[in-house]
């Protein structure tokens, strides 16, 4: 309740009035509609942060402070001022009365720092945050011993935790190398036994499926939730410490943007490399199938990977390969997917995935993978549609509370352990595979069935010559973007054709 909080407890309500069908009051620099936070200066939200002997900020306001404060300070300036507070806060004079009170908010400040520590480890790369860690572990020290205990188990966790991302940043970075040193060539097109297919790894689509629903699970487990805010922090003109951001970017969520773009290039390679037609054709319902078990099992992500790359160019104009499919249960999927009405039928499915999570017995019917490119969407509109500051000049708290709500759902999400069993072989095809690039693949498109029009003819001539002329190998795969200016997936726009036009083209 507010007049309890430790800032307005220090204010008697300076005006309450009618707002709505509830009450909005205000007490000195903070700001209530029925007794909930809407806007506060900094410096109150700062202190609000800041636990007393008989005072602990509620469990959702320090996840949301935490987590959208890098709009308006470094992390590190918001960890030495919540730290100086406590201690200067405790301070008497007097030697002995200051150890007894430090002594009974031990406990306290250890429990935010923990919250802390545990929920925003990545804070803690730099190395300010560790040393003011450090620094309190130390002035604790000095008062309660079972509190530094805490520190230290906490401190301990941390650096596990940090431990766990650097080996798998390192994990990642290796086996792009190994699929970067091994790329796809057009001349295996001709030779095609030589070339090692999904289907020869892995024929059954419920497994493929699952070992898809591994890979999505365990990048999202990295993902940090403030990632999320530091897409657009750079935006906000009081940021002056840019250098932190550049430094810590937003690397794991650029990593599984680059997962998806990897997989639905992977599809589209799997389907245009094969000679035979009905090589492509199985490929095709493979994948279908592939899809299908991945919307069964929540995972909306490598669903719509797949149906991205059987969207692109040089697969949906294979209409000799496409007429030997039965394309029904891929219109159902497109259906689902379909951009329009702001992707209401996969909101309304991801809705039903959620609820049957939150009654899961079972740990695969907990499994919820959001199409991750409109998650990140959905909160760079949230942030772009409405102001972090109001004329006032206080913090637009309202906007911080709809942000967090939209990232701890994600942080429920990313916490499933996957039940399925690992199939090494098909994960290490999965992320190393050689992959055409985008001019490739309409290359192989158009050796699979030549070109139909004038418009195509010239295409394959100028993709010759620039394959011709081109020494080293590189990936234009533009499918989906990350940019700090404007952190949309182009996959949401990327997504051009109806199912109505898909019956058109293969008719």
């Amino acid at each position: 309740m507010p007049p309890t909080t430790p800032y307005a407890g220090k204010f008697s309500p300076s005006k309450e009035h009618l707002y709505g069908h509830g009450i909005a009051a205000s007490y000195g620099e903070m700001c209530y509609h029925d007794n909930s936070l809407v806007s506060a200066s900094l410096e109150a939200l700062i202190q609000h942060l800041v636990p007393t002997v008989d005072y602990y900020p509620d469990r959702s306001y320090v996840f949301t402070f935490l987590l959208s404060s890098r709009l308006f300070l470094h992390p590190y300036e918001l960890m030495t001022r919540v730290c100086h507070l406590c201690v200067e806060q405790q301070r008497s004079g007097d030697a002995l009365l200051d150890k007894i009170r430090i002594r009974d908010v031990a406990p306290k400040l250890v429990q935010l720092l923990t919250e802390w520590t545990e929920t925003f480890p990545y804070d803690f790369r730099d190395e300010r945050m560790m040393r003011c860690l450090k620094d309190m572990t130390h002035h604790v020290a000095r008062a309660d011993e079972y509190s530094w205990r805490a520190m230290q188990q906490m401190t301990q966790q941390l650096i596990k935790r940090l431990s766990a991302l650097g080996q798998y940043e390192e994990a990642v970075a290796a086996l792009n190398a190994v699929a970067m040193e091994r790329p796809a060539s057009l001349k295996s097109k001709q030779a095609s036994g030589q070339r090692v297919d999904v289907l020869s790894v892995c024929d059954d689509p419920f497994v493929l499926a699952q070992q898809l629903t591994h890979i999505e699970l365990d990048r999202l487990s990295f993902i940090g939730p403030e990632e999320f805010i530091q897409t657009f922090a750079m935006k906000d003109p009081l940021e002056n410490h840019k250098g932190f951001f550049r430094k810590r970017k937003t690397s794991n969520l650029e990593a599984y943007v680059s997962w998806f773009n990897r997989l639905s290039y992977l599809v589209a390679t799997e389907i245009c490399m094969p000679v035979k037609k009905k090589h492509r054709a199985r490929a095709i319902e493979f994948f279908i199938d592939v899809a299908q078990e991945c919307f069964n099992i929540g995972n909306f992500n490598s669903l719509m990977a797949i149906i991205t790359g059987m969207n692109m160019s040089p697969v949906s104009r294979l209409k000799k390969t496409w007429s030997k499919v039965n394309t029904d249960k891929f219109e159902i999927l497109e259906h689902q997917m379909d951009p329009s009405s702001n992707f209401s039928n996969y909101r309304t499915a991801l809705r039903g995935a959620t609820q049957r999570s939150e009654t899961a017995h079972s740990s695969q019917e907990r499994i919820v993978i959001p199409f991750f490119s409109l998650l990140i969407k959905d909160i760079y509109f949230l942030n772009e549609g409405c102001a972090s500051r109001l004329p006032n000049g206080h913090i637009n708290f309202e906007k911080l509370w709809e942000l967090a709500k939209q990232v701890s759902e994600f942080l429920v999400w990313r916490q499933v352990i996957c039940p399925f069993d690992r199939e090494r072989r098909v994960l290490q095809h999965l992320v190393t595979s050689p992959i055409l690039s985008e001019d490739e693949l309409h290359l192989a498109s158009y050796e699979s069935e030549g070109p139909e029009n004038n418009m195509e003819k010239d295409s394959r001539r100028s993709l010759r010559w620039a394959h011709a002329h081109t020494h080293t190998h590189t990936h234009t795969q533009t499918t989906l973007t990350i940019t700090y200016s404007c952190p949309l997936m182009l996959v949401i726009f990327f997504f051009p054709r109806s199912s109505l036009l898909h019956r058109e083209n293969r008719s």
